[in-house]
């Protein structure tokens, strides 16, 4: 480009457009002048003021708009600023300009033909529109010849941008943060899609967060850097915004490189699955030990995805009187973030040896530990408050125990026992969280019995019996005797319940009915006799190296027996 061209697009940013116009004829000359001069597009952002804020230079066939401050859109309102750029050969509007309208959210999107003498001749205009019309986010004006043209701006856009506020309620004034698209890409044939999908919806709402539509997909390999394509992920970024949608939330985990990727097409907020049972287990967390895991697992989450913009490169830390510029603001980021886990460690194996110490006053008085398990939200601390009688915090929702929590229960038949409850799994559970909550998982180990609970009026038992069976496999825990307990028997199908208490050798009940738990009780009674008369108690192990205390408490067992 030539000095004398680049001295007029300086000039340009000390122009000043009048509110009510879109932009005046003598700015438009010279930007038609300056590209057929040097056959590229010359595009203004301005404001609404009537301020040039960055005058972007293209090629014959396009420009790129450099990355918009988020501030003004609050994700959803128009951005405060429009784009008019010049077009050779008196071309209207492209595709790729009217998507760059609906996905960053400007006020118009306005193209001036240049024509063969390097005059102004027609301009072609866009707005968004405040809902859909047949498919489309956008309006496209009839092209009009410059000098007819007629519209004022500043009004226009005020009552464009309070018809879009009205006919979204997400954007009204009082109306909570969170509502998200759940987004689901199935491979393969065999998928449990509509199960997965319900069961994130359900983890968004006990975010506090409102879902208001999902995108589901099958294909044969999941995009590498936008999971559902480029095209699909704009049309998707679209659509939210359209809706009044603050986030994009996907059900499956997303790599470092997919997160940038879809960062970079929309200001809408990236999570993931992991990231929302992460969220959960923050809002859960009460205990110190509790807060402790879940700030481990987020943190080790976040690391090998820290990643800031190509800027942030740039922004050195270097001190006064340092020779070389220091380590990057990343850098600095990752250091701290891996100190702050080596803390974190340090203070979770200082409460985990507290535990175990417990642990080992517990087995000195040789008392059996039942330990219940399940899926989320299947009814383990219900049957658990039933059983004795205690008041734990009980609520339809999933995660809603996340410490380890211990009651002593004399069990009819038996005997005194301690029964155990912790937190609930889900499939895929992250291995970020699995590996933090191992203080707490630990107590599984001390178990005798593990007293698998089911939620029998779940659209899929088996899928969370697999689920759970996998997860105590990871742990190295699938050789402790495990007791199924198919809960909220009174709301399953009789047929459907019986073929499961068969298929898996379990026993059916209601945690929330005392009566109907006499089963349970008894078949419970009958392992535990089994495993002390047979000295194979996996917690007792190491008190009964050649049976010498089998008898002892097989006649503890038999003075408990209720007649």
């Amino acid at each position: 480009m030539k000095a004398h061209h680049a001295a007029q697009i300086e000039r340009l940013y000390r122009r000043r457009i009048p509110v009510e116009k879109v932009i005046t004829l003598d700015v438009a000359r010279e930007c038609a002048s300056l590209t057929f001069e040097t056959r590229r597009q010359i595009g203004l952002l301005i404001n609404r003021l009537g301020q040039i804020e960055s005058v972007i230079i293209g090629d014959h066939h396009e420009l790129v708009i450099p990355h918009l401050s988020r501030s003004r859109s609050g994700l959803r309102l128009l951005r405060g600023v429009r784009l008019v750029h010049t077009h050779l050969n008196n071309q209207s509007l492209t595709q790729d300009d009217l998507t760059d309208l609906a996905l960053l959210r400007l006020d118009l999107m306005v193209a001036l033909g240049v024509g063969k003498n390097g005059e102004v001749q027609d301009i072609f205009l866009a707005h968004n529109l405040p809902k859909p019309s047949q498919g489309r986010p956008y309006f496209q004006w009839e092209p009009c010849r410059f000098q007819a043209f007629r519209l004022d701006c500043q009004e226009f856009i005020e009552t464009l941008e309070q018809d879009i506020v009205k006919s979204c309620p997400g954007l009204r004034e009082g109306v909570r943060e969170g509502r998200a698209l759940l987004v689901s890409v199935e491979t393969g044939r065999g998928g449990d899609q509509q199960g997965r999908l319900e069961e994130l919806q359900e983890l968004v709402g006990a975010c506090d967060s409102e879902v208001l539509g999902t995108l589901t997909q099958r294909q044969v390999l999941v995009h590498p850097k936008y999971v559902v394509g480029s095209g699909k992920m704009k049309e998707l970024a679209i659509y939210a915004l359209q809706s009044g949608a603050d986030t994009l939330i996907f059900d499956q985990d997303l790599s470092p490189a997919q997160v940038r990727g879809i960062s970079e097409l929309t200001d809408l907020r990236v999570v993931d699955r992991t990231q929302v049972i992460l969220d959960i287990f923050a809002k859960r967390a009460h205990s110190r030990i509790g807060k402790i895991q879940v700030e481990l697992a987020q943190l080790r989450y976040r690391l090998p995805r820290l990643a800031q913009s190509k800027t942030a490169f740039s922004r050195l830390a270097g001190g006064i009187g340092t020779r070389g510029p220091g380590e990057t603001k990343l850098e600095s980021d990752r250091r701290r973030i891996r100190e702050r886990i080596q803390r974190l460690e340090r203070d979770l194996k200082d409460v985990a040896q507290g535990r175990q110490e417990q642990r080992k006053m517990r087995l000195k008085r040789r008392v059996p530990v039942v330990s219940l398990i399940g899926y989320t939200n299947a009814g383990k601390s219900t049957l658990l408050n039933t059983l004795t009688a205690s008041d734990v915090s009980v609520k339809d929702r999933v995660f809603e125990t996340l410490d380890a929590v211990s009651r002593r229960w004399y069990l009819p038949g038996f005997g005194e026992v301690i029964l155990t409850d912790t937190v609930g799994f889900i499939r895929d559970l992250p291995k970020d969280l699995v590996a933090a909550f191992q203080a707490t998982l630990e107590e599984l180990r001390d178990a005798d019995i593990l007293v698998h609970v089911i939620d029998a009026h779940a659209s899929d038992p088996a899928q969370h019996i697999a689920a759970v069976e996998g997860i105590l496999q990871s742990l190295n825990l699938e050789q402790i005797p495990r007791l199924r307990f198919f809960n909220k028997a009174d709301m399953a199908d009789p047929e459907s319940l019986q073929r499961l208490c068969l298929r898996y050798e379990g026993v059916a009940g209601a945690a929330l009915d005392n009566s109907s738990l006499h089963g349970m009780r008894a078949e419970l009674v009958n392992r535990l006799q089994s495993l002390l008369m047979e000295g194979l108690s996996p917690n007792h192990a190491d008190l009964l190296p050649d049976g010498s205390h089998a008898w002892d408490l097989l006649q503890c067992v038999e003075e408990n027996i209720c007649p």
